[in-house]
């Protein structure tokens, strides 16, 4: 069985708990991909030393200079594309041609990444006094600690590696300890690209590593991707020190389908939002909020959809929808099912593991209709192939509803009513706004960004992710 270690100071290292942890295929449980390090605090310690002592050269390289091993790592992730896709599909369960998609979505962002080197500036204005110049720059915050999930165990750590070390920043980058060789894998293109040692420090581990990041005082800011209730507990740890955070939490996301909707082009968005990577994204459509006029012609065609849906392995290329990633997700699906049930919705399609697929964690796509809007599975986050549709009388009362939960990540309105469209994005009280497509995601200049308690902190992606990895300085200068 073969044993991966962390990366720190530039050398791969044992932890020094000495305990490992098996990494094991959602597809295929008997598939064992290798044993990873279970780090704890002294790990961390080491690592967040090892990213202190290159702060002040990757510093003095400057932005321009950084970008030099951003564009040679993007060469090396381009030409091992392949090799990162089956890796994904392997430890995190995604369609084969879903992890092509997130790798390149991960060269996207690093190709923007790479291209902001000469634009990272401030400005100049008047001065009050004579003989004087006054400008403002962008200095990086120092250490930063990375703190990735799983279910996109490249693109989310790219957009967060990347701008972390052209901005000036050493990392310590802690993926899940589900998708940990992906994570490996990253890590090796950076130090290939001959990134300085101490600049990406790879610790890997569960909740003692993440911890024991946020509680460095050496560590200037935490960006975390994950739930709400670690990133509130991230946020509260690192209070008494003003830690800097950037958090992106989780969704409970709409689609908002009105009486005049072109119902094709709104089940073929609500099919890829809700169903591709089988729901586990936090931009997912969780909900159909439907006109009570076209919603039994529109559940009609879902289910037809749906119904025919082939759940398997990412590897095969019939596959429509993989499995979820661990057993912990399946029971979770499926209980969130059940007490749906007892609240009054009722089963359109699905709602079961898969039974000819006993080896995996395979959750059957499911619909839900007749889901009260406050109700538990209307409300929160199932994270897996569970859609429900929710009555609206009219596009006030499906505006009301799509606002109605405490996450604001993504919005959707399909309509053919220019004027509701635009009334839509006005209320919508989301991050990421989509018409008549699926309601999924954001190109890699956009901000990913959500409202409420999906996010908090500046947003990732866009030129915006630079509030969060420099900080300002404003000079006077007397001459």
């Amino acid at each position: 069985m073969p044993e991966f270690v962390n990366f720190i100071g530039g050398r791969w290292v044992a932890p020094e708990t000495g305990r490992t942890r098996p990494n094991v295929n959602p597809a295929d449980t008997a598939d064992v991909i290798g044993e990873f390090a279970e780090s704890g605090g002294v790990d961390v310690e080491s690592a967040v030393e090892a990213a202190c002592a290159a702060q002040q050269g990757w510093h003095d390289l400057g932005p321009i200079r950084r970008a030099e091993y951003l564009r040679e790592a993007w060469r090396l992730l381009d030409q091992r594309g392949e090799e990162f896709a089956r890796a994904i599909t392997r430890e995190q369960g995604k369609l084969l041609s879903e992890a092509r998609g997130e790798v390149q979505r991960s060269l996207a962002v690093l190709d923007f990444t790479t291209g902001e080197a000469r634009r990272l500036n401030g400005v100049t204005t008047p001065a009050e006094e004579p003989r004087t110049w006054a400008f403002t720059f962008r200095r990086p915050i120092g250490v930063v600690g990375l703190i990735t999930p799983w279910n996109f165990p490249l693109a989310i750590p790219m957009w967060k590696v990347a701008p972390a070390l052209l901005a000036g920043c050493p990392a310590v980058f802690k993926p899940s300890p589900l998708t940990p060789l992906t994570a490996e894998l990253l890590t090796q293109v950076f130090a290939d690209a001959g990134l300085p040692p101490g600049v990406l420090n790879l610790v890997q581990g569960d909740r003692p590593v993440g911890e024991a990041l946020v509680a460095h005082d050496a560590v200037a800011g935490i960006s975390f991707t994950g739930s709400v209730p670690v990133g509130t507990a991230i946020q509260r740890a690192g209070a008494h020190r003003l830690l800097k955070t950037q958090l992106e939490l989780g969704g409970k996301n709409a689609v908002v389908v009105l009486d005049d909707a072109d119902l094709e082009v709104a089940v073929d968005a609500i099919v890829k939002g809700a169903f591709g990577q089988a729901g586990q994204r936090c931009s997912a459509t969780s909900r159909v909020v439907a006109d009570s006029r076209i919603l039994d012609e529109l559940v009609d065609r879902l289910a037809a959809r749906v119904s025919a849906m082939r759940v398997g392995p990412g590897t095969d290329p019939a596959s429509d929808i993989c499995p979820v990633v661990n057993e912990d997700r399946l029971q979770a699906c499926l209980a969130a099912v059940a007490r749906a049930q007892d609240d009054g919705a009722k089963v359109v399609c699905g709602g079961n593991a898969a039974p000819d697929l006993p080896d995996g964690y395979y959750v059957e796509p499911t619909v839900l209709r007749d889901v009260p809007w406050d109700a538990e599975i209307a409300q929160e986050e199932v994270f897996g192939p569970v859609l429900s549709v929710i009555a609206a009388d009219g596009f006030d009362d499906a505006m009301r509803i799509a606002n109605s939960v405490r996450y604001g990540m993504s919005g959707t309105i399909c309509t053919r009513d220019q004027s509701r469209i635009f009334a839509a994005l006005d209320r919508f009280e989301a991050g990421m706004l989509h018409v008549n497509r699926p309601g999924v995601g954001a190109y890699a200049h956009l901000p990913h960004v959500g409202s409420k308690q999906s996010q908090h902190g500046p947003p990732e992606c866009s030129p915006q992710v630079w509030d969060f990895y420099t900080e300002w300085r404003s000079a006077c200068i007397s001459y």
